[in-house]
C-alpha cells in the first residue's frame, strides 16, 4: 500500500470499538517497551504499536518513529523512522513534525503490519442467526446477584451505566462489601475516607451507601473528564490530580492494568455525562493534544 493510502488510514475517523482497541494496544505496547509489569520485549512492543498505528493512532506512529530513529531494542532504521514520523506529522503530531524536519532518509516501504490484508474469498455458507445477547453482567454467586440488582436499581439515579459501576466494583473489591485496601479504601467501591466524606457516605461498609457514594464519584468524574472512560477509570484508581499531572493515563503499571480491566468489561471508550454536575478539567485540552486528538 503506498504512503498516501496509509496517510488516508491515519486520518480516517474510527468508531468507538476501534478507539477502545487503540487504547488497549498502546497501553500494552508501552508496558512491553519499558518492561512495566511484564518482561521487556521490544519486538512485541513494536508489533502492538504497529497494529495501533495501522488503526490510525498518531501517538503509536510517533512511538514507532522514535524507536527506529534511536534503535531502541532493535536495529536503527532511519527509513522506517521517517515513514512513521511522516504519518504522525500528517495528523498534526507536533513532536513528529519536529522530528521529520531533521530526518534525512527517504521514507521506507510500508512494513507488513501497515498493509491491508489480502482479501480472502470465503465459500458460500448458510447464514446462521446470531445467538440472543447475553445479560450485560452475569453474576457468579447469589451474593453477587444481590449486588448486581442493587447497582441496576441505583445507577440510573446517577446517570451512570450499571455495567461501568459493576466493572469498577469487580476491579476494586471483587464484590466483597467488607474489603479494605492497604490505603484504607473501604467497601464494594473502595472509597477512601476523604472520598466517602466528600459524597456523604457515613457507613462505607453498607452496600447501598457505598454504591451511592461510588456512583456519585463516577458521575462527577464523567462530567470532569467529559465522558472519557479511560481517564475516568485512571482517576478513580490514581486520583484526578495525577491524571491531570500526566495529561492522561499515568505511566503506572497498576493504573494501566486497571484501565484495561475497566475497558475490557465496559467495552466503550465514552460514556454520556451531565455537564451540570461540574465543569470540565482545565487540563482536558492539553490531554487531547497529548493524545493526538
Amino acid at each position: 500500500m503506498p504512503l498516501a493510502v496509509a496517510a488516508g488510514i491515519a486520518h480516517a475517523d474510527i468508531g468507538v470499538a476501534t478507539a477502545e482497541r487503540v487504547v488497549a494496544l498502546r497501553v500494552e505496547a508501552v508496558s512491553y517497551e519499558h518492561g512495566e509489569g511484564v518482561t521487556r520485549d521490544p519486538v512485541r512492543a513494536i508489533e502492538l504499536y504497529c497494529e495501533a498505528a495501522y488503526l490510525g493512532d498518531a501517538e503509536a506512529q510517533f512511538s514507532l518513529g522514535w524507536i527506529f530513529a534511536n534503535g531502541r531494542g532493535v536495529a536503527r532504521n532511519d527509513g522506517l523512522a521517517a515513514l512513521f514520523f511522516a504519518l504522525a506529522a500528517g495528523q498534526g503530531h507536533a513532536q513528529a513534525q519536529s522530528m521529520l524536519r531533521v530526518t534525512r532518509e527517504p521514507p521506507a516501504d510500508l512494513p507488513a503490519c501497515m498493509r491491508d490484508p489480502e482479501p480472502v474469498i470465503e465459500p458460500e455458507v448458510m447464514v446462521v442467526p446470531p445467538p440472543p445477547p447475553e445479560p450485560e453482567y452475569q453474576p457468579a454467586t447469589p451474593e453477587q446477584r444481590k449486588i448486581v440488582d442493587l447497582v441496576n436499581r441505583i445507577a440510573p439515579e446517577f446517570q451512570v451505566s450499571p455495567l461501568l459501576a459493576l466493572a469498577v466494583i469487580r476491579a476494586e473489591s471483587n464484590f466483597d462489601p467488607r474489603a479494605v485496601s492497604p490505603k484504607n479504601a473501604q467497601g464494594l467501591m473502595q472509597l477512601i475516607p476523604e472520598t466517602a466524606a466528600r459524597f456523604n457516605v457515613k457507613r462505607p461498609f453498607d452496600p447501598v451507601q457505598n454504591i451511592r457514594g461510588g456512583l456519585a464519584y463516577l458521575r462527577w468524574l464523567l462530567a470532569y473528564f467529559q465522558g472519557d472512560v479511560a481517564l475516568v477509570a485512571a482517576a478513580y484508581n490514581a486520583g484526578e490530580g495525577v491524571v491531570e499531572r500526566y495529561a492522561g493515563v499515568p505511566p503506572y503499571a497498576e493504573t494501566r492494568a486497571y484501565v484495561r480491566r475497566i475497558l475490557d468489561t465496559f467495552r466503550r471508550a465514552v460514556h454520556p455525562y451531565d455537564g451540570s454536575v461540574t465543569g470540565p478539567s482545565p487540563e482536558l485540552p492539553r490531554m487531547r493534544t497529548a493524545a493526538g486528538s
